[in-house]
């Protein structure tokens, strides 16, 4: 493996494919949490239940690859959300949750260049929904938390296509919805921050870590480090 070298300041890369264009690829696909947006929504959401740092901590240790059962994790993780209601969900998304730096330009640079956009997380629907549709993103994998009178009840909601979205779903989804555009792995960006976007970032034809944990930057093609999400547009000319 060729050492990696920093192209400039905060960005990494090594052993990068012959394709140097972002018209080379077709499909990118990001991951939501620590990615797209500024926050992790489930600590948020725990934060109305007093949880927060309790959900927090149980997150991190997930992302860093700490607790390798990610299925297992976020059941624990939603289980300590029962009660809180849907108003405070909205309170996130109007409050907190906010765009990280670069992330419509690049998603517009991607789009100008024929790309097809994909956000799989394994986060809620609920925000991803929104994700969706502000930043015109065409795909879309999450987990439905299921909700009783205006309040969680503590679980998700199994889905026709599969139960919990965790990395092994993500790199699913990603080579799935290859598969329906024709096209090869080869041809997809998966960009990521935590351990449960490795297995996607290992199908695709670049992995990129974001503002990463160590052991992702360790393993990605790309790593941005400081900075934002455009920076990609440094390695990849439109």
């Amino acid at each position: 493996m060729t050492p990696p070298r920093e192209l400039s300041p905060g960005l990494v890369v090594q052993n990068l494919p012959t394709a140097r264009k972002l018209t080379d690829y077709k499909l990118i696909a990001f991951d939501m949490d620590s990615t797209l947006i500024n926050i992790e929504c489930v600590d948020e959401i725990a934060d109305a239940a007093g949880r927060k740092a309790e959900v927090a901590a149980i997150t991190e240790a997930a992302m860093q690859g700490v607790i390798t059962d990610y299925k297992e994790s976020l059941r624990q993780r939603v289980a300590l959300l029962r009660g809180v209601p849907v108003s405070h969900m909205e309170q996130v998304v109007l409050h907190r949750m906010r765009f990280n730096p670069g992330v419509r330009e690049l998603i517009h640079a991607c789009r100008n260049a024929g790309l097809a956009t994909l956000l799989v997380s394994g986060g809620f629907t609920f925000f991803a929904d929104r994700v969706k549709a502000q930043l015109g993103i065409q795909f879309a994998r999450a987990n439905v938390l299921d909700i009783e009178n205006g309040l969680l009840t503590g679980r998700m909601v199994d889905q026709v296509w599969g139960d919990i979205c965790d990395g092994a779903e993500k790199r699913r989804t990603l080579l799935e919805v290859a598969s329906l555009l024709g096209l090869a792995p080869e041809q997809t960006i998966a960009v990521g921050d935590g351990a449960n976007d490795l297995p996607m970032m290992e199908a695709a034809g670049l992995s990129v870590a974001f503002h990463a944990k160590p052991s992702v930057r360790a393993q990605a093609l790309v790593a941005i480090n400081s900075g934002g999400l455009d920076r990609l547009l440094e390695v990849l000319q439109p």
